[in-house]
């Protein structure tokens, strides 16, 4: 039996980029008439991880440790969305996420899904495919606002009514440490749009509007305007 080779961040990439053409032509049965993004979601997800277990030695994550591929050199959570509305939720750990990254990388495909009636199958034509490094997994607008302000010379106390203003889900004293870690250490500027909720909501439109060459983002299929 031939031992499989190790996964690797720069192999999953190649993999997505495998994936994503492979599966802009395959015709779901099972999919067509799904207008659930949750159903699409889970089968191609599970789909892409069957892929990296065929060929590769990978550690496969559960609902229960939280991302798909959790092993350490990997870190990553597989998110399927919709070009139409391109979002999906995460757990919320803790606020800091916001601004400091989620603490993982996302792998993001984008479909956009058409229904032949003709074949009784969905076709999902992978429109857009991102690997965002985790140092890029935070929130746009307050990663922006936020290094201006220290740049300005903000002082903790700015900070805290700043992060108040935004409601930051967290208590006063929390927010403090978090204003604290801020001054000590610039946070990277985030291309997430995320909103504040049971679960974290996060918005993808940004990343795949991308059209700049970012590090920290590599852009496995650029989006091509469906026509």
């Amino acid at each position: 039996m031939t031992m499989k080779e190790k996964l690797t961040i720069e192999k999953l990439i190649e993999e997505a980029q495998v994936f994503c053409v492979a599966e802009s032509t395959y015709k779901h049965s099972e999919l067509y008439g799904v207008t659930d993004g949750k159903a699409v979601g889970t089968l191609i997800e599970q789909k892409f991880q069957k892929h990296l277990n065929d060929k590769y030695e990978v550690t496969v994550g559960s609902s229960a440790r939280g991302i798909d591929l959790p092993s350490d050199d990997i870190q990553t959570d597989i998110k399927v969305t919709s070009i139409k509305q391109p979002q999906s939720s995460c757990p919320f750990k803790d606020a800091k996420q916001k601004i400091f990254g989620l603490g993982y990388n996302l792998l993001v495909f984008v479909y956009d899904k058409t229904d032949d009636p003709n074949t009784q199958t969905a076709i999902l034509n992978f429109v857009s495919c991102s690997f965002v490094h985790k140092e890029r997994t935070a929130d746009y607008t307050t990663t922006f606002r936020l290094r201006e302000m220290v740049n300005d010379g903000a002082n903790e106390a700015d900070i805290v009514a700043y992060l108040q203003d935004k409601n930051i889900p967290a208590d006063e004293i929390t927010l403090s440490k978090i204003a604290e870690q801020i001054l000590e250490t610039l946070p990277e500027q985030g291309y997430l749009t995320i909103s504040n909720a049971l679960q974290w909501r996060l918005q993808y439109q940004r990343i795949v509007a991308l059209n700049d060459d970012i590090q920290g983002i590599d852009k496995i299929v650029s989006y091509n305007k469906p026509k």
